[in-house]
């Protein structure tokens, strides 16, 4: 009877933790990496240029895929999801171009506006 018991609370301990495990990777918010308040005048505008270019397809502050892959941590992991590296050299053609399913803005954004978008990605 004790070992049933003591089988039962393994097992309850065990289902609670992969259960956490799972919801830790299934598109939960995260929050920035910088608040918002906290952005610098450069990063504020990069997240308006993030908000009319990018947030219909991408997410910023939370794990997961929208219709693109999320932008949080991105310049915190080592590669992209492409496997190209996370830097601004590998970002910058891929705002202008496009790849894939995403359309290039290098008709829409000027240069200022790209440092800006850049500089905001960076907070993710």
């Amino acid at each position: 009877m004790r070992e049933a018991r003591l089988q039962l609370k393994i097992t309850g301990v065990v289902v609670a933790a992969v259960f956490a495990l799972s919801a830790a990777g299934c598109g939960r918010s995260l929050g920035p990496s910088k608040a918002v308040g906290e952005l610098t005048p450069q990063e504020a505008r990069g997240r308006a240029v993030y908000q009319q270019y990018c947030a219909s397809c991408h997410y910023a502050n939370q794990s997961g895929d929208l219709h693109g892959p999320s932008l949080f941590g991105v310049y915190r992991k080592k590669y992209l999801p492409s496997g190209a590296p996370a830097n601004d050299e590998r970002v910058t053609p891929v705002v202008l171009r496009g790849r894939n399913m995403m359309p290039g803005y290098g008709n829409d954004l000027d240069d200022q506006q790209l440092a800006d978008l850049l500089a905001y990605l960076h907070t993710l």
